[in-house]
């Protein structure tokens, strides 16, 4: 029997003038919100500072639950995401600044506007940066 598990990400919403911050790993031909994963015994607002700070260098000020999102993995794991408006955007607006202890796991920081060519995971995140809709007070489950 295969040993499957959850895994639980939290992610960043990062919102400045209509567009939305996004990283690439380097693995990767995808942009995705940053953020990462849950350690056992830490709560949820605690992985996203610690995530943040790791990836970014700056604490970030968490708002409202702005999605969830379930899937399964190729590897048969199950992930589950908790999206997350931060709320301090003005401290992350010049990306040239933002340097956190893991910042060598990605290799570009991008800024994506409305209709931007590059692709973003989930890409109901990406339709909804695209009709003005990310900033909502409704938490929406991602398809």
């Amino acid at each position: 029997m295969e040993n499957k598990q959850f895994v639980i990400r939290i992610r960043a919403v990062i919102v400045h003038d209509n567009k939305l911050l996004v990283m690439r790993m380097h693995t990767n031909e995808f942009y995705a919100l940053p953020g990462g994963k849950m350690e056992f015994g830490e709560s949820i607002q605690d992985c996203l500072k610690r995530e943040i700070i790791e990836e970014l260098g700056v604490e970030p000020q968490i708002g409202k639950l702005l999605f969830t999102n379930n899937f399964i993995e190729n590897n048969n794991n199950q992930s589950v995401e908790f999206f997350f408006e931060v709320t301090n955007v003005k401290d992350y607006i010049d990306e040239k600044y933002l340097k956190g202890t893991h910042s060598f796991e990605f290799n570009d920081i991008y800024w994506a506007g409305k209709n931007d060519s590059k692709i973003i995971l989930p890409k109901q995140v990406q339709d909804c940066l695209n009709d003005g809709t990310l900033i909502s007070d409704t938490v929406r489950f991602i398809d």
